[in-house]
């Protein structure tokens, strides 16, 4: 048993709870599965408020992951190339994942290894921002790449 002004030591259940009662707490099991188990001696609504507290924090520390797209098609000029790189970048900057795609219309399906350069260049010109996560793979009529941002170190 551990706790404010309790000598961390093995008790009795009998005795746990005696002391407990005699300081006006709560007698909490913290570890069930140890051997012998272990207690807190504690106020349990304020053990309940702290706990939650302590999810809230971790949940906002957490952060979520947001996946961005940008689309091409396998006639994309080199101008429209560039504009769309100059955004995924700002993306991997802000921390978000890019999802680029080439989407085939008609037959144009037929040029597949221009969708597949497209997006090996897009994946060449972002690899300072950004590493691939899947490299260019068809499904149905889309060729889709994943890159995720590279980590940097803040500046002070």
């Amino acid at each position: 048993m551990v706790g404010e002004n309790v000598q961390a030591d093995v008790y009795t259940r009998e005795d746990a709870i005696k002391l407990a009662k005699e300081l006006e707490l709560d007698l909490v099991e913290i570890v069930p599965t140890a051997d012998p188990p272990v207690c807190r001696i504690v106020d349990y609504q304020k053990f309940l408020y702290d706990k939650k507290k302590k999810e809230k924090e971790m949940k906002a520390k957490q952060g979520k992951q947001v996946v961005k797209e940008v689309r091409f098609g396998p006639n994309t000029d080199e101008h429209d190339f560039n504009f769309k790189v100059k955004h995924a970048m700002n993306f991997l900057e802000d921390g978000n994942k890019v999802k680029a795609y080439v989407h085939f219309k008609g037959r144009s399906i037929a040029y597949k290894e221009k969708g597949e350069i497209i997006l090996l260049k897009f994946a060449q010109a972002l690899e300072e921002y950004g590493k691939v996560e899947l490299l260019p793979k068809l499904e149905g009529n889309r060729m889709f790449i994943h890159l995720a941002p590279i980590p940097r170190k803040k500046s002070k």
